[in-house]
């Protein structure tokens, strides 16, 4: 071995992605208490590790124990499986990585729909089986790995170029492949609709292994042979460099790499980042005394120092984590623990503008952020946290867009065209047609205010979320309307809120569902519209009269039946009772007059006067108070008939006739030889 410097280059995106790194965090937390079926992640070393805390692995989900909670692997299952799982009730916790499950999701809406599904990758792998699995039981899916598969699957099924058609990919599929089959597919189907599933993760490692692999001497790869995106990474390494793949520390032959100057490391997303530090660990073992890298005083090499500073480097888009020092009202000072000083200002601490620093951070408190410039003349970084909070927001926001999970958060800021609302230090867009706000509202009246949203739209790409309001409120309305049709029953009482009148009655929120009460039915007064009882807004206190669950009405009444104001009529006045009235209301046909509140009888045109009556307003005006007798009362149909002629004298001109043996009078005097 020559003296000189090793350079070694660990990539950024090395380790655990977030789906796998919960999968493994939530095994531990309940290791002796639950089970896994199949293999949780593809890393041997984590599964002997779970094993030996008593993680158990069952490969028949009738396998698990009663007593113990199944865990889903992180590749996701089928339908059938998870059907299977739920028949006899057993406990269970789903660990699909949320990219995986959004597949899922595709795949079913789609194929349910007529259309037929290719999905990019290996069918073999239990993730692409679990995708396979979610496909409409008589859609046509097929998996292919690479462009001659899909060649020969065009051949083979004539049909399906011109059937509409969708194309997804395994989650760790080889970017390159997949661009060479998006471009393939475009070219040969006519009604090919794409989706890019490949996750945002494996797009990264790749792209960094491609571009680091150019770099160096020697890559090495650690990953599982089982791992697929691992294999990928070595593939994409082989190609440009020396390669070695191995599995952990143990594996390295550390006699293969005395020769290269610079070595570069890699990880799948399966592994476990102690197993990058353990390699380091090795070469520090192995190779000391033998590697010099930065002379110190004693003509000595700290070989670990420099591999913790490989760990602990600073460049632009790393990650680190810090400790703030103090907070003002513009920035906040951070120790990054290198010998620079770290500054993260006010508008890069978080997306909501309406904090200060001091609202977001405090001294003392550790916090992670990711490095935006470096001015090393100074010994100065700036950072953003915002950044980072907004990437771990986005995997929380993709996972409750594949769960379909409703997420609460702030309106920051009205927008054109909709709103921005604060969620797990994420920006949401809201558009105006999703805010819930009707088209006479405004979108300023939203301002500050926290609100319930669904997820539709993640690009993990772009960093763009669209969320939806109406789809939330929706959802909660359905749950309102479908529990007050489980209730419901004819005398059932509610309070609600009067929405909107017409000239025969009002409409009433009942919350979530609006029922109508006729003006008839809306007091025992006599009035000719609603609006001179109620208002819109009001509060009203009303029964079921009647429903009909399958047109969606509902027949209300305010009238308090105890207060009907018949009850006590018919008990204190008959026929032949003469009463003082007041005129409330003249029609052609006659006057209505009150006798109680309440209670309005009918003074026909004939029973005003012995006198002919041409009109009724030359007679009697509204408000008049006039003397009455009753001559009939109908207590089922609420009506009264009242005379005012029988209480006034005949005049002399009057002439009485006798009709089928019944006296009555006649306003015209017959002539002479008529009588």
């Amino acid at each position: 071995m020559t003296n000189g410097k090793i350079k070694i280059i660990t990539a950024e995106t090395a380790g655990m992605c977030y789906g796998v790194e919960r999968a493994v965090k939530r095994a531990k937390e309940l290791a002796g208490k639950c089970a896994v079926y199949g293999e949780l992640i593809h890393n041997n070393d984590v599964l002997r590790e779970l094993e030996a805390l008593g993680v158990l692995k069952v490969d028949k989900i009738s396998d698990c124990p009663r007593d113990k909670t199944l865990l889903i692997r992180s590749h996701g299952i089928s339908a059938a499986e998870y059907a299977e799982i739920n028949a006899p009730g057993l406990r269970f916790e789903d660990m699909t990585c949320p990219h995986v499950a959004k597949i899922h999701g595709i795949v079913a809406e789609k194929s349910k729909a007529g259309h037929s599904v290719i999905i990019a990758g290996d069918k073999n792998h239990p993730e692409v089986r679990g995708i396979i699995g979610h496909v409409a039981e008589n859609a046509v899916c097929y998996a292919a790995d690479s462009v001659p598969n899909l060649k020969i699957l065009l051949e083979t099924d004539t049909e399906i170029r011109h059937n509409a058609l969708i194309l997804v990919a395994q989650t760790t599929f080889d970017l390159a492949i997949w661009r060479d089959c998006k471009e393939f597919l475009k070219k040969h189907c006519t009604n090919l609709q794409i989706f890019d599933t490949i996750c945002n993760t494996t797009t990264l490692r790749q792209e960094e292994a491609e571009i680091l692999s150019r770099k160096c001497d020697l890559m090495i790869v650690l990953g599982s042979p089982e791992s697929s995106n691992s294999r990928k990474l070595a593939d994409i390494c082989r190609k440009n460099t020396s390669t070695l793949f191995i599995e952990n520390a143990q594996q390295l032959d550390i006699n293969k790499i005395r020769r290269f100057k610079s070595i570069g490391i890699i990880a799948g997303a399966s592994t476990p980042a102690k197993k990058i530090k353990e390699v380091h660990n090795i070469m520090n073992e192995e190779l000391k005394g033998g590697i010099t890298t930065v002379d110190n005083a004693d003509g000595e090499i700290d070989f670990m120092a420099e591999v913790d500073k490989t760990f602990k480097r600073v460049y632009i888009g790393n990650r680190v984590k810090a400790t703030v020092v103090s907070v003002n009202k513009t920035e906040a000072v951070v120790d990054i623990g290198t010998k620079h000083s770290g500054y993260i200002p006010a508008d890069e601490l978080s997306n909501d503008s309406s904090k200060s620093p001091c609202d977001i951070v405090q001294k003392g408190e550790e916090i992670e952020c990711v490095v935006t410039s470096i001015n090393d003349a100074e010994g100065i970084v700036q950072l953003s946290k915002k950044r980072v909070d907004s990437a771990l927001g986005l995997q929380k926001i993709a996972e409750a867009e594949a769960n379909n999970t409703t997420l609460k958060g702030n309106v920051a800021a009205v927008v054109k065209g909709g709103l921005i609302v604060m969620c797990e230090g994420a920006k949401v867009f809201v558009p105006a047609s999703q805010s819930g706000v009707p088209k006479t509202g405004k979108l300023e009246d939203m301002a500050k205010k926290e609100v319930s949203f669904k997820i539709i739209e993640v690009n993990e790409a772009r960093g763009r979320i669209v969320g939806s309001i109406r789809s939330a409120q929706k959802e909660v309305n359905d749950e309102i309307r479908n529990k007050f049709w489980s209730e419901i029953e004819e005398g059932k009482r509610y309070k609600g809120e009067v929405k909107s009148m017409e000239s025969y009655g009002v409409f009433v929120d009942l919350g979530g569902v609006d029922g109508m009460v006729h003006l008839s039915e809306l007091t025992w007064n006599r009035v000719r519209h609603p609006k001179e009882v109620v208002s819109v807004g009001d509060k009203l206190d009303v029964y079921v009269k009647s429903f009909d669950p399958e047109k969606r009405r509902v027949s209300l009444g305010a009238k308090d039946p105890d207060a009907n104001p018949w009850s006590s009529f018919a008990n204190d006045y008959g026929v032949g009772d003469v009463v003082n009235v007041e005129i409330v209301s003249l029609t052609p046909f006659g006057a209505f007059a009150q006798i109680l509140p309440g209670i309005d009888g009918l003074i026909h045109i004939s029973q005003i006067s012995h006198e002919r009556v041409a009109n009724v307003a030359q007679v009697l005006t509204v408000g008049d108070k006039v003397d009455a007798k009753i001559t009939d009362m109908d207590e089922e149909k609420g009506r009264i008939s009242l005379s005012i002629k029988e209480l006034l004298e005949p005049t002399p001109d009057e002439q009485l006739t006798v009709d089928n043996g019944q006296l009555t009078i006649d306003d015209e005097a017959p002539d002479e030889d008529e009588a």
